[in-house]
């Protein structure tokens, strides 16, 4: 079968190099995909695209892909340079869940802006918002306890730590946007 669009695409990639090696994270992408579905009357055209992202965007912690221990850039590059993925979605896995600013911690800034440059605002929005409802396990939650989770997972004064909180005002904006235009269509007259 000949993949139509870009989720029956990526879908198959994801978790062929996640589901063995890391059961744990692609749950945690499947239920991330699945808030992808539940917002895509937000996001028009964009709703396969975002999916398609939401699915994708933890696949740098593969084994097979992990080259710099920064995931989004791990895994953005073998999306762009070897799974020949659409550009839209590479950019959104390189910058999913505010990772310039893990990017800055760990020295990688310049690497991955330069390398993917952010202009999907809205969409990086709504993967942040998918990727921050979504446990370790894929079940829903909400960003708050999303952020306390990974800050206790880590530890507040590791790096992921550090970053998390600081990225939490964004992370917690990202969501007040994204529930904004949820609402925005839901007043609309039918």
């Amino acid at each position: 079968m000949v993949a139509t669009t870009l989720t029956e695409w990526a879908y198959p990639l994801a978790e062929s190099l996640l589901a063995e090696p890391l059961p744990r994270r692609w749950a945690h992408c499947l239920g991330v995909a699945e808030r992808a579905r539940i917002i895509a009357p937000a996001l028009g055209d964009d709703a396969d695209l975002l999916e398609a992202a939401a699915v994708l965007h933890d696949i740098g912690y593969s084994p097979d892909l992990a080259k710099t221990g920064f995931h989004p850039l791990d895994g953005a590059r073998y999306l762009r340079d070897v799974a020949r993925a659409n550009e839209r979605v590479v950019r959104l896995v390189a910058h999913h869940s505010c990772a310039w600013m893990e990017a800055e911690a760990r020295g990688l800034r310049e690497d991955l802006e330069s390398e993917f440059p952010r202009d999907l605002p809205h969409l990086d929005d709504a993967l942040c918002f998918c990727d921050m409802s979504t446990t370790p396990d894929g079940t829903p939650t909400d960003p708050v306890d999303r952020i306390d989770e990974i800050t206790d997972r880590y530890g507040a004064d590791s790096l992921i730590g550090k970053f998390i909180r600081r990225a939490e005002p964004e992370i917690l904006a990202c969501t007040a946007r994204v529930l904004e235009r949820i609402a925005a269509i839901k007043r609309q007259p039918v």
